[in-house]
């Protein structure tokens, strides 16, 4: 099996990792610290294909591969993590419509997606409902040829910056089948947002929305009446490893300035590296963050290649976020002093990269989702 990255792979990276350190990196601590979503990173972003990397040409993306999306999210995660959102954003999104929407509806919504123009989410948890997301209750009322929604949704990622959004809404009788998925516009009057005070993250702008009798039009309704619930969470099986791939990235920068600070910092007339105390517990992170990007790329190669990568996807979720939380960690108190202070992006790696050990599926899920794989449902949880 060969696990390298092919010339275009490889260009493709480098190329990503360039614009990361010079137009992304240099924002990463001050929008946390303004705590708002500039709209010049959509932009800058498009500018590099990033915002359009799963959008077919004819539409203005670059029809990318699910790894390639994959190298981006890792690359631009060294440098500025929350910028990821907008890759697992546009990618998982444009993958629902691109598999479900009308040809009529590609050419509406998608050349907006790629341009940067719209920044859209999706619109799933309510505060009654997270992980058992098939009881969703925001409900979509028949309105002559269209809906009216009526709900709320909550932690939703970008929600106080979208233009845009995919919404599921109950239009039948419970469960999944019930749900049915919607491209809303968020700037009509109807939609009221309330923004999160978080621990990390702060520059998503994550978000609760409010729709009081928000309209959407007979062309709004993505695929068929009743089938949203299990188009969307297709799109999850593989977004989830660019999640994984993205946490990575921010672990990786994190592990380089750990691995560099022990060659420089002397201790007791010698580099603090020459210490096994300091070098074997870099070495076993490295060790595994090397495991757990295979277990993301093999999802991803999967998932180009049309094979089943559900429970590839669900190893990638669960255990890369976690991962990365605790090697982060590790570089923190490998820095010292100079990695608790605020001046240096350690800090607030480990509190963003934590934030997906909740977002987009929680462990325990992707734990259920293996366990079937390995056991087969009649066996499992």
């Amino acid at each position: 099996m060969f696990y390298a990255d092919d010339e275009d792979q490889e260009a493709f990276r480098a190329e990503i990792r360039r614009f990361a350190a010079k137009t992304l990196a240099p924002h990463y601590q001050s929008d946390d610290k303004a705590a708002t979503f500039r709209r010049e990173l959509a932009l800058d972003m498009a500018g590099m294909g990033l915002t359009g990397l799963r959008i077919p040409e004819q539409y203005g993306g670059q029809d990318a591969t699910a790894v390639i999306a994959g190298v981006a999210a890792e690359e631009v995660g060294r440098a500025d993590f929350n910028a990821t959102y907008l890759i697992i954003n546009t990618a998982l999104i444009s993958d629902i419509i691109v598999r479900n929407a009308t040809d009529e509806q590609k050419a509406a919504w998608l050349p907006g997606i790629a341009s940067g123009e719209t920044v859209p989410c999706i619109c799933i948890t309510e505060p009654g409902h997270g992980t058992d997301a098939a009881s969703l209750e925001l409900k979509a009322v028949r309105d002559g040829d269209g809906w009216t929604l009526h709900g709320e949704k909550t932690s939703i990622t970008l929600g106080m910056a979208s233009d845009r959004a995919v919404v599921l809404a109950r239009t039948g009788g419970p469960g999944a089948r019930g749900v049915s998925a919607f491209w809303v516009d968020l700037s009509h009057p109807s939609v009221t947002r309330a923004p999160f005070d978080d621990l990390g993250s702060r520059a998503i702008g994550r978000a609760s929305l409010h729709f009081s009798g928000t309209p959407v039009g007979a062309d709004g309704l993505i695929g068929n009446e009743g089938d949203g619930f299990v188009s969307v969470m297709q799109g999850f099986d593989y977004s989830r490893a660019i999640i994984g791939l993205a946490c990575l990235g921010a672990a990786q920068a994190s592990l380089d300035e750990a691995l560099q600070w022990s060659r420089d910092r002397e201790a007791f007339g010698k580099p603090i590296g020459t210490f096994q105390g300091v070098a074997f517990p870099l070495a076993e992170q490295a060790t595994y963050v090397k495991g757990a990007r295979h277990v993301c790329y093999e999802a991803l190669w999967r998932k180009d290649q049309d094979l089943e990568h559900s429970a590839e996807a669900a190893m990638s979720k669960f255990w890369a976020p976690k991962l990365s939380a605790e090697v982060i960690h590790q570089c923190l108190l490998t820095l010292g002093h100079l990695g608790y202070s605020t001046e240096s992006p350690v800090g607030q790696r480990l509190r963003d990269v934590i934030g997906l050990e909740i977002g987009d599926g929680t462990a325990q899920v992707s734990k259920l989702v293996i366990s079937r794989s390995l056991l087969g449902r009649a066996f499992a949880p």
